[in-house]
């Protein structure tokens, strides 16, 4: 699998979106649970849990660390914050600090679907892609979830990686009829039909991408490559430019000098 689609997915867990455009109109994904605020104590640990949740955002691991363990002295049975401190140990690529986090907020929080979401996001990132979808099916099906085409779009990048489209396929579009604006969704459903050839259905996962969003260097590349196939050369040539001129040095754009198409 591309490492940079990896990334990107990554940052867009993080971010607070299923589509990459977030992803990830999808349900806003947020860093940490929603916890109703049941007292002061409560409040108090979810601001510093917020502000650190931001502060891993902007990539500022440390201070994020710190406003995590500074919310657990407030409370020290406050999920969210446990929550927290597994997604910015896993940006750091420390699995086993990320792991135990994890799993203190699941056993405080075992219903909490954002939690679930993102437990199965590391398992994924970390070998244990069919370990991870029970956790995305927990998140998807809670009643009280509002951002379902999530983990289900997760699921899909999980099945991928497990080589089965058609599960992949399944979670991947009933995402995309929760959120038709999920562009991670659309992408890859774009992926897997240009594999499979279907090239002109690849073509519309990608068209429609186009009329969402600013394509990025992956959705160009993406789109580049369809026509390629397509023999459609006029329109292989124009993506050629676009991603020569927008962006230079990425991945993509070493891949179209090296002639790597496939």
């Amino acid at each position: 699998m591309n490492k940079t689609i990896v990334a990107i997915c990554i940052v867009l867990l993080l971010a607070g979106c299923t589509a990459t455009g977030s992803g990830s109109g999808q349900g806003a994904q947020q860093a940490v649970s929603a916890q109703p605020a049941e007292s002061e104590q409560q409040q108090r640990a979810k601001v510093h849990t917020e502000l650190g949740s931001l502060y891993m955002l902007d990539g500022r691991s440390a201070i994020a660390l710190e406003e995590a363990r500074i919310a657990l002295s407030v409370d020290p049975n406050y999920a969210p914050a446990y929550n927290l401190l597994g997604l910015t140990h896993m940006v750091l690529n420390e699995a086993r600090l990320a792991e135990d986090n994890f799993q203190k907020a699941l056993r405080l929080a075992p219903g909490d679907p954002e939690i679930s979401n993102n437990y199965g996001w590391f398992l994924c990132q970390n070998g244990r892609e069919q370990a991870s979808i029970s956790y995305f099916m927990a998140a998807a099906k809670n009643p009280l979830y509002s951002a379902p085409t999530k983990p289900y779009t997760n699921a899909g990048i999980c099945a991928v990686r497990l080589k089965d489209d058609k599960a992949a396929e399944d979670y991947l579009l009933t995402a995309l009829r929760l959120s038709p604006t999920n562009t991670q969704a659309l992408f890859w459903l774009a992926e897997i039909a240009y594999r499979q050839g279907r090239h002109s259905e690849a073509r519309q996962w990608a068209t429609d991408i186009e009329k969402m969003m600013e394509p990025t260097a992956e959705v160009i590349w993406m789109a580049l490559r369809i026509e390629r196939k397509l023999g459609n050369r006029d329109a292989e040539a124009r993506y050629s430019s676009q991603l020569r001129r927008r962006f230079p040095g990425s991945p993509e754009h070493r891949l179209l000098m090296q002639g790597q198409y496939d």
